[in-house]
């Protein structure tokens, strides 16, 4: 789902962000799919972006979108928009789409690696959208209604099994291949410092070091980001870190100070005060409230 074609549903979806975001877009899941209907999909006055990124499968009407340019999303196509990429609805007649968000650096990466390399293609300048061989959109389709079903049914007590489902999506989608760019657009200084970011956030890393790497300085990386994102190269570090645990606070029982280590934080202290600062609580104490949640959805 594409933030650009929620925002008229505020209630089924925290997700959109007008330039700045704010909020934490997928809560406590990885990986969330939804249904939108023609109801649900409205041109936009401006474009917006998201921490996560949105998968949007086409099975019915006409959307136009601006996302690196302007085209035209029919029955087949899946729209692809890395986290962090400005895009909006124009137009949509009769539309129906089924959105796939789910959070990048909280996936295994060494398994994942491959089978994220379109949206790797879209932020280097290859179209941002996909059509799926006819003989696989009924697939595809298939796929989604089971990662929904899975989603309803284990509340994402099996995050194994809706990443199985998550993958075979992407297999699709890599198979099918992004087209080649629409226009002559280098590719994005901004993309290539959130794909250094969603490589490397686990990790110890700095502004310096991110800057270093696309060979800018720390000054003109942080415009860059700061005015395509509305997040700053920081704020996008802590995100993929506090997304990674919030995963590990929910499906394991690892320690907080081994969450901490384990998401780039040598002092466990400052990783609570993090992690407090964005969710109003303790890790333990969201640990806690979160499982308690997921507990009682189980129960009715």
């Amino acid at each position: 789902m594409t933030a650009a074609m929620v925002c008229s549903q505020p209630q089924r979806h925290a997700g959109c962000y007008p330039r700045e975001m704010k909020r934490d877009a997928l809560g406590s899941d990885i990986i969330r799919v939804t249904r939108l209907e023609a109801t649900d999909i409205r041109p936009m006055k401006r474009q917006v972006s998201h921490s996560y990124v949105a998968l949007g499968f086409h099975v019915g009407g006409q959307v136009r979108v601006e996302h690196h340019g302007e085209f035209e999303l029919r029955p087949g196509h899946v729209h692809l928009v890395p986290a962090g990429d400005a895009h909006r609805v124009l137009t949509a007649v009769q539309a129906e789409v089924w959105g796939l968000a789910f959070c990048r650096t909280c996936l295994p990466q060494q398994r994942f690696q491959d089978l994220l390399g379109p949206l790797d293609r879209v932020r280097r300048g290859a179209a941002p959208y996909v059509e799926l061989p006819a003989d696989r959109q009924d697939h595809v389709l298939a796929l989604l209604r089971e990662l929904e079903r899975e989603q309803g049914l284990s509340v994402g007590a099996m995050p194994v099994v809706l990443e199985s489902i998550l993958g075979l999506i992407l297999a699709e989608i890599m198979r099918a291949g992004p087209r080649e760019s629409m226009t002559d657009r280098a590719p994005s200084l901004v993309g290539d410092v959130l794909s250094v970011i969603e490589a490397r956030c686990l990790g110890p890393l700095t502004l310096h070091e991110v800057a270093e790497t696309v060979r800018r300085s720390p000054a003109h990386v942080t415009t860059a980001v700061k005015t395509a994102t509305g997040r700053t190269v920081v704020q996008w570090i802590i995100e993929g870190r506090l997304a990674e645990s919030r995963r590990r606070l929910l499906d394991t029982d690892e320690f907080v100070d081994v969450i901490a280590a384990r998401v780039g934080y040598a002092d466990p202290s400052h990783f609570v005060r993090l992690f407090r600062r964005r969710h109003g609580a303790t890790p333990a104490a969201w640990r806690a409230r979160e499982r308690s949640k997921r507990q009682a959805l189980r129960a009715t």
